[in-house]
Formats: structure tokens, sequence, C-alpha cells
């Protein structure tokens, strides 16, 4: 079965020669298997297409993907977007007393997915010429477990609940208090309960547009679960949230599945395997295909997707497969000091930061971790220049190069005309082609406009933008958030080689245990009482950092058998008892 798939974000007909059209065999001959459409891109005919892939190689914006697909998916397209669009294929159960999970890559239909199970789109099963029926789609699951499902969906039986993924955007919906917004959707009187549950009493009474990210995040989250619903959605329910928060979060959510349906995707994998029950991995092409693997128990689950092999499917959906280190990081690494800072402190009106005397070496990774709102970003802001200490000075004159939290476009036109601005020479050299813009796949998104980038490529074009600049020091404010759990993965590997090889330092802040470990060579561990007052500690080695850090957040860690990857320990459970007895809460 073949597929053929123009991405539109990339096609553009007036800066090229139509070479799709023009190298095509078919119509050489005289058959149109690729003509120009109404709104001028070209459309083609996959029942005339011979799968030679000669436009796939001649388009120079390489938007046009020509697929074959196993013969087993035919039959399960559940819906397309338009011709030669993206389409999925098969889709999960939510199941009553499980959390169900979606693990995959970004691009590859697992929000569709969510929107099709909450009735927000109506699965057309292919036919996007026509309005979508659903007699059609429940003729076309009789007798199945999914029928089941979206009979009383499609009768307005089955009320649905979403936490949408993109949080930041929560202020252009709802201008105001956040008591209003939750009032709004408190459908059983739980507003109170629910707000001091996820630490958000404190905010209630503060607008939207002023809150952080973790706090629109717990507001989010509220809103759904004070919806009076049988099916909760939580789309990337971690982002922005420190790993204490994630696992709160966790069990609220295991709670709710207790008496409903619940749905999560989770690119966190530690959160996802703490979280979970069952799991379904998505495969396909990102922006082309997405294909809804059968659900496996969260653990298998997680090991085939680092592996990147589906047994069963004979599919393999990732070239390499992703490993873990099964011992901490050395620590005899030394460097000569670039930066030396005495003890520091920052007041702001309702808040105190205190920094203990430390280091940063020339080459050195520094990992900053602890709760939200504890001073992280502050203690970042202070290396970068942006705020002066309230005591203590930082000597020296470094090159600083910063990556906030928080990204927002604040300029016009492409991604290249960003970058070559941002940059300058630099952006067409080798060693930025070769070392940052290829891992962190930018060729794609080079013509694109700045301001209608996702969420995912946005932060990869700011990551980009930060390591492509000359500087002493890399400050990298979570680089992890809204990118995939696979992405997560290739930006570590490729801050930490271009730090190595430009023999830079940097000080990265995140809350992904598992990106932070790849990445880093020392800790800084930051600790305290949220919003009032913060203590910084370090660099100190990993070991000690994370034992430090964890210790503080009462968790520890194992090590998966097959795969080496760290697993969360269920709290008081025996491992988690002879763990912190021996006081090696991630490494033991």
């Amino acid at each position: 079965m073949r597929i053929a798939v123009l991405l539109k974000d990339r096609c553009q007909p007036k800066k090229c020669g139509l070479e799709c059209i023009n190298y095509c065999p078919p119509v050489r001959t005289g058959v149109d298997a690729i003509a120009m459409g109404e709104k001028g891109k070209p459309i083609i005919a996959e029942d005339l297409c011979v799968g030679c892939g000669i436009c796939v190689h001649k388009c120079p914006f390489e938007a046009i993907k020509i697929i074959g697909l196993p013969q087993e998916l035919e039959g399960e397209l559940v819906h397309q977007y338009g011709k030669n669009a993206f389409r999925l294929y098969r889709l999960p159960v939510p199941r009553k007393g499980q959390v169900t999970g979606l693990l995959g890559p970004n691009g590859i239909g697992k929000t569709t997915a969510m929107s099709l199970l909450s009735g927000q789109i109506v699965p057309n099963l292919g036919d996007f010429d026509h309005k979508a029926d659903w007699d059609k789609v429940l003729e076309k699951y009789a007798g199945t477990e999914l029928r089941d499902y979206l009979k009383p969906l499609s009768e307005g039986k089955l009320r649905t609940a979403m936490k949408p993924q993109y949080v930041d955007k929560l202020p252009a919906v709802h201008k105001g208090k956040v008591k209003d917004l939750l009032k709004k959707v408190d459908d059983s009187g739980r507003m109170k309960e629910t707000a001091d549950r996820l630490a958000i009493s404190n905010v209630v009474d503060h607008d939207t547009g002023k809150l952080s990210g973790g706090e629109l995040q717990r507001v989010a989250i509220a809103a759904t679960l004070l919806k009076d619903a049988d099916v909760y959605f939580f789309d990337e329910p971690s982002s922005y949230l420190d790993i204490y928060q994630r696992l709160e979060i966790a069990k609220v959510i295991q709670e709710l599945s207790e008496h409903k349906q619940v749905m999560v995707i989770e690119h966190d994998l530690a959160v996802m395997d703490f979280l979970a029950d069952l799991v379904h991995i998505m495969y396909g092409d990102e922006g082309a295909y997405g294909v809804m693997a059968q659900p496996r128990p969260v653990r298998t689950a997680i090991n085939v997707y680092l592996e990147g092999y589906l047994r069963e499917e004979n599919i393999r959906f990732r070239d390499t497969e992703i490993k873990f280190a099964k011992r901490p990081p050395r620590t005899d690494w030394q460097s000569e000091a670039l930066i030396k800072f005495p003890a520091l402190s920052k007041r702001f009106k309702s808040f105190t930061l205190h920094v203990a005397p430390g280091t940063i070496k020339k080459g050195e990774v520094v990992g900053a971790v602890g709760p939200n709102a504890t001073g992280k970003t502050t203690f970042v802001k202070m290396l970068a220049g942006e705020i002066e200490p309230t005591s203590g000075e930082l000597k020296g004159s470094v090159g600083v190069s910063y990556k906030p939290q928080y990204i927002k476009p604040d300029s016009e036109g492409t991604v290249r005309e960003m970058l070559a601005s941002s940059i300058g020479k630099d952006f067409e050299s080798g060693f930025f082609n070769a070392e940052i813009a290829h891992p962190l796949t930018l060729k794609y998104l080079m013509e694109k406009e700045v301001d209608t980038l996702s969420g995912g490529e946005l932060q990869r074009v700011a990551i980009a933008e930060c390591l492509g600049k000359h500087a002493d020091i890399y400050l990298i404010d979570e680089p992890s958030a809204y990118l995939d759990s696979s992405q997560r993965m290739v930006a570590a590997k490729t801050i930490r080689r271009v730090i190595e090889k430009v023999g830079r330092s940097a000080v990265i802040v995140d809350h992904d245990v598992y990106m932070i470990d790849l990445i880093s060579d020392s800790l800084m561990v930051f600790s305290g009482k949220p919003s009032e007052k913060g203590t910084a500690e370090g660099p100190m080695d990993m070991r000690k950092g994370m034992n430090r850090f964890l210790k503080d957040v009462d968790i520890t860690f194992r090590r998966d058998q097959d795969t080496g990857r760290p697993r969360i320990n269920k709290k008081d459970s025996r491992l988690d008892r002879e763990q912190k007895a021996k006081g090696e809460y991630y490494y033991g």
C-alpha cells in the first residue's frame, strides 16, 4: 500500500521549477499523476503514482513523501485531513480503572487521536471530500470495543474533558482571574479542594497573564479535573512542572482513573512509567502518517520504544537504540575555573535567593535542579547579567549566550532570516550546520515564518540560536519543554557535544531527570520554600548532587534490568527503603 503526502508548509511552487511535475515519468507519458491544484500546490494522484521516488528526490524543499505502508494497514485508516495530507491509522480505547498512555514522536497524530476520542473531530475514515458521518464510523467498527466507546460519544451521552498541550496560550483564551476560570468549569463544587491539592490556592486571585508556566499548567489541569466528565484527556501534563509536582499530578490522575476513563500523552519517560498502566506506542512519519500500535504494559512499552523495534509488527521506527549508562559519571573531571562566585543573594519583594560560593569550570556542563520558584532562573539571569545580585559580586567578564525559559518570537520573517541575523556569519559555517542544525532537524524549518512555529519547533530553533553564538558560557533554561522523548535525548547529546567541541561551559536548567543525567558533569542543587526563599549549592559532583536533590523531594530511582534506564520506586517499597538507608537515591 502506497501513500503520497505533500507537506504544504514546505512546498513553495513560486521558488522552484516545479520539478515534481516536470520529472515525473507518468506525467511525461501523458498521465496526470501530479498536477497543479486550485490552491497553487501540486496534487498527487496516489492511484496513478508508480512509486519511483523521483519527485521526492527532485523537490528542492523536500516537501513530498511517497511512503510504502504494510498491507495490514489497508482498511485501518481512521482519519485523513485532506488530499495528500496527514492520516491516522487505528485508535486506542480508554479503559476505566487504568491510565492509558500514548507514547511517540511529535507530529504523528497523538493529539489527533485525542481529538477524535474526545469528540472534537468526527473520524472521516479517509473520505475527506464529504462531511464525516457517525453512522459510517459505527458501522465500520461494529462488534468492537471501539464501537462501544464511540456510540455514546456520537449521541452526546459520553462527556469528555481535555487538558490542551500548550498551556502558555491559556491567558489569551481566558483574560481575568484564575478563580473566575475555575468557577466557570466547576461542575461539582470542588474548586477549593482541587486548588489545595494542586497547590494553586495562592494564585486563584491572580490574573492568568501573570502566572508562570508551572502555575499555568496546574491551573489547566485543575480546570480539566473540575469538569464533570466520563473520559479525561491530558496532553503533556508535566511540562514546566518540577519532579515533585510531576509525581503529585501523576497521583491525582491515577486516583481519577479508578472511577473514570483516562488517557495521557507524556514525553517524560520517568513520569509515564510511574503514571500509566497500558501504553500505545505510536510510530510513523512526522506530518505524513501515524500508526497506533497495540497496547503494552508500561514497562514493556517504554523498553520497546527505547529499542525502536516493534517485533510483532516487524517495524523498526528508530535507527538507533537509546541507551542509558548504568554507572554514575566520573568524579575526577577537572579543569581551569571559568567563573568563581562568592556567596550571592538576590532579594525581591516577596522572594529571596541565597547562593553558596562556587566555581564553574571551563568545558563543564552544570545541571541546575530543584523545585519550581526556588531561584534557578534567577541565578541563571544573574550569570547572564540580566539582573544584579543584591549582595556579592560576579567577578570577571565572560561572554554569555542565554536561552530563556519562555520563548516568545520577537522577530518577523523566516527562521533562516532570524538565525542569520542573530548568529551572524557563523550561521553559514559547516560547524553550525553539521553539529547544531542537522541533529536538531532545522533544515525543514528554515523557510517557515517564526511566528507560525509550534512549541517544539520553536524550542529547537531557540536551542540552536543559543548554541550558535560565540560565548564563554551557555545558559539554557528548560530545553526539554514541548520536545518529545526522542528529541530530548537528541537535544541533550547536541548540547553536550557542542560544549565539548568548542571547549566552553554551560548551565542547563531542566526538570527531566533523564535529560539532566545525560547532559551534566555536575549539579547545582536548589531548595527552599517556593516563592518565598531559595538556597543554591554547588556545582557538586553528580552522585552527591543527585542524592542531595532526590533526598529533598523524597524519591528514589532503581535501574531497569533490561535497559538500565532509571525507574521511580514506589514510596516505602523494599527498594525505596533500602536505597534511602544507604543514602543512594539515584545510582543505587
